[in-house]
């Protein structure tokens, strides 16, 4: 267990569990570490009468449990593996959970993964992702071309500048604002449904146990928004903790188009445009994350985010390079990489 003494934390959260109703035999001494996450958010695991299960701890002051207790239920709605919510103490920021498995999706392809099993997995993550996209999201706050905007400044502001060490100037900004401006409305002019927004390897977890529920379990859904269609799929495909080549990238979005359309989804009819949509939207979050990554190393001393940039990095080129209205980002990333620039559009 954790020290009361140096997590101040722990003696609220204790006091609260036990006053808990007795029939749900919670042990206490068991309470241990589960997980952290980029936020102030917490989890803790302990035993319990039905096996094992989660306690969330936002902090008040940083986090906010009413998005989370809201997005879990349009979610359940939809006949999705969330965590079921047996108690709650917002006031105080602390939620008990059910537990959905020990294992994610990232870890157990870290552990080594056959392709048989990727695949399997992967499937009833696509599927999952487009029954999630049946969802509600009145109501969620939209993810429109303000906050679309506003987020690619991270790139400038974190990435380039502290990260690389190199602001940029007026005329590279001029440029890659330019490139921005061009990305945001292209992505918000696609079709609106509910945005997980990180919706990835470390957030579906590996359910092989019938008490887990089926297969994936999806957590860290608090942040949704109404947004547009691709962005899950490009978070899936294009996954910041995991390299996945582009052959992989194609197969499974065309899996997910097809399952999109046969749910009456409002993806194109023709791949091709899909293809665009999802790849500008890819470039759009990885640039983002690049900025993210960086303030979390820099401002907030996570540096194993850093571990994970130069796969970000790669996804950003990937499509800057195929596309002739991304060349000035190009050139501005070849700036800050310090290589030579070159040429590989196709679009």
């Amino acid at each position: 267990m954790q020290n009361p003494v140096t997590d101040p934390r722990l003696q609220p959260m204790l006091r609260w569990l036990s006053s808990l109703p007795a029939e749900l035999a919670l042990e206490l001494d068991s309470l241990a570490s589960a997980s952290s996450d980029a936020s102030f958010r917490r989890y803790f695991r302990l035993n319990a009468a039905q096996g094992t299960l989660v306690v969330m701890d936002a902090p008040p002051a940083q986090e906010d449990c009413h998005p989370f207790i809201d997005v879990d239920k349009r979610l359940a709605q939809v006949g999705l593996n969330v965590p079921g919510i047996l108690a709650a103490n917002v006031d105080e920021g602390f939620l008990l959970l059910s537990d959905l498995g020990p294992t994610t999706y990232y870890a157990r392809i870290e552990q080594g993964i056959d392709d048989a099993t990727l695949q399997s997995l992967y499937r009833d993550a696509l599927e999952a992702l487009v029954q999630m996209q049946t969802a509600q999201h009145e109501g969620l706050p939209a993810y429109d071309a303000i906050r679309l905007k506003d987020e690619l400044g991270l790139f400038a502001q974190w990435y380039a500048a502290v990260h690389c060490n190199s602001p940029l100037d007026e005329t590279s900004l001029l440029a890659i604002n330019g490139v921005f401006d061009l990305l945001v409305a292209h992505n918000v002019s696609q079709p609106v449904v509910l945005v997980h927004r990180d919706f990835h390897s470390p957030n579906l977890m590996v359910c092989t146990e019938p008490w887990h529920g089926k297969n994936p379990g999806i957590l860290d859904f608090q942040d949704a928004v109404a947004g547009p269609i691709t962005y899950d799929l490009a978070s899936l495909v294009m996954d910041a903790r995991t390299t996945w080549e582009e052959p992989k990238q194609i197969d499974w979005a065309i899996r997910y188009w097809e399952l999109a359309r046969k749910k009456g989804l409002a993806v194109p009819v023709d791949f091709a445009d899909f293809h665009k949509d999802y790849e500008w939207m890819g470039l759009q979050r990885n640039l983002r994350i690049l900025g993210v990554f960086a303030r979390l190393n820099h401002r907030d001393g996570k540096a194993a985010y850093l571990a994970h940039m130069p796969r970000v990095k790669q996804y950003v080129r990937q499509v800057a390079g195929r596309y002739i209205a991304f060349k000035p980002l190009l050139r501005v990333l070849d700036k800050l990489d310090n290589v030579q620039a070159s040429v590989g559009y196709t679009f």
